[in-house]
């Protein structure tokens, strides 16, 4: 039993689906909020504030992928973890998933205890997060006219808001935050990705290619240790690269 109750939300279009993960999770000491339709669960989530947002694909209204991406272009509700569960077994589903923000991917059928399982994971993954972030860097961290605010998932570039997919945004302001250290690809994915999500390291370079690509002439601060991983260097000069 968890010392306070998080909530969390289950959007599902199938009552009985909604029905027994929120009997599961109220059983487990958490508030369980269900929807069967997701129209409303932007606004929700807003007002309340969930610690999770358990999301199904196949919404008729609007579908799981479309919200999610509405709930990570929302300043509200980026930082809200969500957890995929949902009956599209593809491996391209999958992938759109993650790169759209999700921060799991849990393929139905599934045992309610594996489903606790990797809730209370994906949960204690984020509380370390954003423990360790409060410590480690301040909520703004600037390099000339590179501006990155981790209260609200922006980046700004010669005073123009820059989109950066949730995914690539902590995978930026991670690096940032820690300059001059070297991580490796397998570093990488287990702290913006988590241990319980399987992608390959090759998911790593993709993500730093898009982030340089966005970043114009600060692409340079973010260097490849070859044979390693990559590093952020805070660079009074940066300069055009096109790699």
């Amino acid at each position: 039993m968890l010392s306070h109750r998080k909530t969390i939300f289950v959007v599902d279009d199938e009552p009985d689906i909604v029905e027994l993960v929120t009997y599961n999770l109220e059983r487990e000491g958490f508030k369980a909020v269900g929807f069967t339709e997701s129209s409303t669960v932007l606004e929700k989530a807003k007002q309340l504030q969930p610690d999770l947002i358990i999301l199904d694909v196949m919404m008729p209204d609007i579908d799981g992928f479309e919200l999610c991406k509405k709930l990570r272009s929302t300043p509200e509700t980026a930082k809200i973890p969500v957890m995929f569960l949902t009956a599209r077994t593809g491996e391209v589903d999958h992938i759109i998933g993650l790169e759209l923000g999700g921060d799991d991917y849990v393929v139905k059928p599934i045992s309610p205890r594996v489903l606790i399982a990797r809730v209370k994971s994906l949960l204690r993954r984020f509380s370390e997060q954003a423990r360790v972030e409060r410590i480690v860097a301040p909520e703004v961290l600037r390099i000339g006219t590179l501006e990155i605010h981790r209260q609200n998932y922006t980046v700004w570039i010669d005073g123009v808001e820059m989109f950066f997919p949730k995914k690539e945004f902590e995978l930026l302001a991670f690096l940032a935050a820690n300059p001059d250290k070297v991580f490796t690809r397998y570093q990488l994915l287990n702290r913006i990705w988590g241990e319980t999500v399987y992608v390959v390291e090759r998911t790593v370079d993709v993500h730093i290619s898009k982030i340089r690509d966005k970043l114009g002439r600060y692409a340079s601060c973010i260097e490849t240790v070859k044979g390693v991983g990559y590093r952020f260097r805070w660079k009074s000069e940066p300069v055009e690269t096109s790699t």
